[in-house]
């Protein structure tokens, strides 16, 4: 069993950076992260495999957020610059039991509860 816990998030005005961090209680393997605005369904975000060789972004957020990790730390982060009003959401940090990454929902065994993010001025 994996425990995960998100921190860093916040408001921030447009344009802005947050860093956001995912605490794993164990080994997560593949890791992710997905938000979800309200009245809307949860989505991807990005995903980085176990030894971050292997990382995909959603086309949304390609070029202002970054996906990192320290598996020494058990730690997982999203730097996010450029943000935007349609960033606003509740962020979600997700881990599977392999080392290759997936952008699905269904495919993630573990999650987090989540941290607020709101873009606003």
């Amino acid at each position: 069993q994996v425990q995960l816990v998100e921190s860093g998030g916040g408001l921030v005005q447009p344009g802005g950076s947050l860093r956001l961090s995912c605490a794993a209680s164990g080994r997560a393997y593949a890791m992710g992260w997905f938000r979800q605005a309200p009245g809307k369904d949860r989505e991807f975000v990005a995903t980085i495999s176990w030894r971050a060789n292997n990382i995909i972004y959603a086309d949304s957020v390609k070029g202002r957020f970054t996906i990192s990790r320290d598996n020494a730390k058990n730690t997982m982060y999203l730097q996010m610059n450029s943000l935007k009003p349609e960033d606003t959401a509740v962020y979600y940090c997700a881990a599977r039991g392999t080392v290759v990454p997936g952008m699905g929902l269904g495919e993630y065994d573990y999650w987090g509860q989540g941290t607020q993010v709101t873009v606003s001025s």
